[in-house]
């Protein structure tokens, strides 16, 4: 931790700034999500039909394709990340709240709340405590020992990016070490393997079948255009969300943090670390709505339950508080942050 920085100041005006922000939340952020579940609804259905009028001419297909890959990046991003980190729970709404809502992807939501929510959140880029840094396959940095394994760590990588849904619903059954490896000592269990391994089993096994079995068989003779169309529609989601996530934690500037510079740690300094081990990704207001405001790393660290829609009005005034306390604010175009994170992969792939 930089020692010249005034912490308790820094806390008071992010802490001023998220009131302030936060007294303004109502009406306008209800509607925006219920716009964009409408929209993601729309880009659905309308995809699902595409699909089966791809006899007709393959453009309806891959039009159609486009269409239910936007929408499953939708459901994942914009609305199913921010829902579940309790952005909208305000509304009380009996479905869009963090206790009911259901997302179109492997990972059961309450795992995905244990692991994201709190552990990555409260712990971001501290070794030892985040698996979301390198998701305990990757070596991102000298804090870890070099290994043979990570010689092919970009095929690694990959792999990861084409099966993302999976590695993430499989994220906390490796942190509990579920089906192979010495569980972690000292390590609580929040929730008993056999019931971990029930809901993986479950989501995972759901959403194979709606997408590869249900909806197939619902389009008679052409079920195949429906499979492939799935299958296609679903490998590009997980390509945008798992290169989305990398640029706005494993840029080149982000920070990494040892455990004992993080005792007793206060509001100052965990505001600081939030800011230096994120990094946020120049675009346009379509570009940012099919990040999840992802794209707005910074700011989701720094206010991971203000909606997500408010990312990009708070990020100057960030920007500004940052800058007076002489903490870098990491930014830059796509193509820059990625080029970036392949750097950092293919880096620490060597001693």
């Amino acid at each position: 931790m930089n020692k010249n920085i005034n912490f308790e100041q820094l806390a008071t005006e992010l802490d001023e700034l998220k009131r302030q922000t936060l007294a303004q939340v109502g009406a306008s952020d209800a509607a925006y999500i219920r716009k964009v579940i409408v929209w993601q609804r729309s880009l659905e259905w309308g995809g699902r039909v595409l699909l089966m009028l791809g006899f007709l001419h393959p453009v309806w297909w891959i039009i159609g394709v486009l269409s239910l890959a936007s929408a499953k990046i939708l459901d994942n991003m914009e609305i199913g990340h921010n829902v579940l980190h309790g952005q909208y729970d305000w509304m009380n709404d009996p479905h869009i709240n963090s206790r009911q809502f259901d997302w179109d992807i492997a990972c059961d939501g309450k795992s995905w709340q244990r692991i994201h929510n709190y552990e990555h959140h409260t712990y971001t880029n501290v070794i030892g405590k985040d698996r979301d840094f390198g998701y305990g396959l990757l070596r991102l940095s000298n804090d870890f020992s070099w290994r043979l394994k990570n010689l092919w760590q970009f095929i690694t990588y990959i792999y990861l990016s084409v099966l993302f849904q999976w590695g993430v619903s499989y994220h906390e059954l490796a942190a509990e070490r579920v089906f192979m490896g010495k569980k972690k000592q000292g390590r609580a269990s929040n929730v008993d393997a056999n019931e971990l391994k029930r809901r993986f089993f479950s989501k995972g096994g759901k959403q194979l079948v709606k997408d590869y079995v249900v909806f197939p068989l619902l389009a008679g003779p052409l079920f195949l255009w429906v499979l492939v169309g799935n299958l296609i529609a679903n490998l590009l989601r997980n390509l945008w969300t798992s290169t989305i996530i990398f640029c706005g934690h494993f840029t080149s500037d982000v920070h990494t943090f040892s455990q004992a510079e993080c005792e007793n740690e206060t509001q100052g300094q965990w505001y600081y670390r939030q800011a230096l081990g994120s990094s946020n990704i120049k675009g346009g207001k379509l570009f940012h709505i099919l990040t999840g405001h992802l794209s707005f790393q910074i700011e989701h660290h720094l206010f991971p339950d203000l909606p997500s829609s408010r990312y990009q009005q708070v990020a100057p005034q960030v920007q500004a508080i940052l800058s007076r306390h002489g903490i870098a604010y990491h930014t830059g175009p796509f193509l820059r942050q990625y080029s970036q994170v392949v750097k950092r992969i293919v880096r620490y792939s060597f001693p």
